[in-house]
């Protein structure tokens, strides 16, 4: 179900301040990349992803592959980072970036 123009504003809103927490570099998606995004997007819902890659046209198909694969939706993309996020089906309050 797409999210609604408030809820990725505020989304965006929240995912000001995070840092990226997974990078994607010249190797693309391997299985590593894949897994710690799973990880990453159960542990903290809404995340920072950052593309070392230069040509701009090459990012956006990662950043598709991306979400496609892990099931997420893309909230924002401002030059090399994405801002994505996926419902975590058991979130923990410690760790997501939503409830905290």
């Amino acid at each position: 179900m797409p999210l609604t123009a408030d809820r990725k504003k505020a989304l965006r809103t929240l995912g000001h301040n995070l840092k990226p927490v997974v990078t994607v570099a010249g190797k693309g998606l391997s299985e590593g990349v894949l897994e710690e995004l799973n990880r990453a997007l159960e542990d903290h819902e809404l995340i920072k992803v950052k593309l070392m890659v230069a040509d701009r046209e090459l990012r956006h198909q990662i950043i598709g592959e991306l979400c496609e694969k892990s099931g997420a939706e893309l909230i924002q993309e401002i030059g090399k980072i994405a801002l994505i996020y996926r419902a975590a089906q058991k979130p923990n309050a410690r760790l997501s970036n939503l409830l905290r």
